[in-house]
């Protein structure tokens, strides 16, 4: 008894339709995945850029939204500027780098292409006012500004073109794991030398 329980023609036409329109993206996203693939998929992330007095900081957005006054994580950077002796109100520099970028055209966004623009974007900050120390907070902050990755949490890194960098765990991490922030303000009362001057 099985054939009348079949729909209408025309009903049961849509869906083969429907399948066969959406075999065609899903065949593409398909396509990066055999590793013999040179396309690296384009990383996602968005920084902001901050100054706070003699220091620039370039801190993961992990939302992707910019910072509001009254969010837990930039409550948490102005508890932090503070403790290192910095104005605990930064001036937000520009609007966030998002990546991808949104551009029409076959751009490369890889990696590569992700870590030249910040440091490049990053650099021009840098000729119109030098720092003495740019933080570094967050994976993707370090990792596409400084080519560090979580094993340089806590310490300062050398990047050519950009000068001495902090590496620090993102906002998110810290107020996660609040265990960490110890030893971020370990390493600040180290390093705060490099920012406060000697009469300060």
């Amino acid at each position: 008894g099985c054939p009348p329980a079949r729909a209408p023609e025309g009903r049961g036409a849509a869906p083969f339709i429907g399948q066969h329109a959406n075999s065609h993206p899903a065949a593409e996203e398909a396509e990066p995945a055999p590793p013999k693939a040179p396309v690296v998929p384009p990383p996602r992330f968005a920084l902001q850029l901050l100054r706070a007095g003699r220091c620039l900081l370039l801190v993961e957005l992990t939302t992707g939204q910019p910072f509001q006054s009254r969010d837990p994580s930039y409550l948490l950077l102005k508890d932090m500027l503070r403790a290192a002796g910095l104005p605990d109100s930064p001036q937000i520099i520009g609007e966030p780098v998002r990546w991808p970028l949104l551009v029409r055209g076959q751009m490369d966004q890889g990696p590569e292409a992700a870590r030249d623009f910040v440091q490049g974007f990053v650099g021009a900050r840098l000729e119109d006012e030098p720092c003495a120390c740019l933080w570094l907070i967050g994976l993707p902050s370090m990792k596409y500004a400084g080519e560090a990755d979580a094993e340089s949490y806590h310490r300062e890194i050398q990047i050519e073109g950009l000068g001495t960098a902090w590496a620090l765990p993102g906002l998110e991490l810290l107020m996660d794991e609040p265990e960490r922030k110890a030893d971020v303000w370990k390493a600040m009362r180290r390093l705060m030398t490099r920012w406060k001057s000697i009469d300060e």
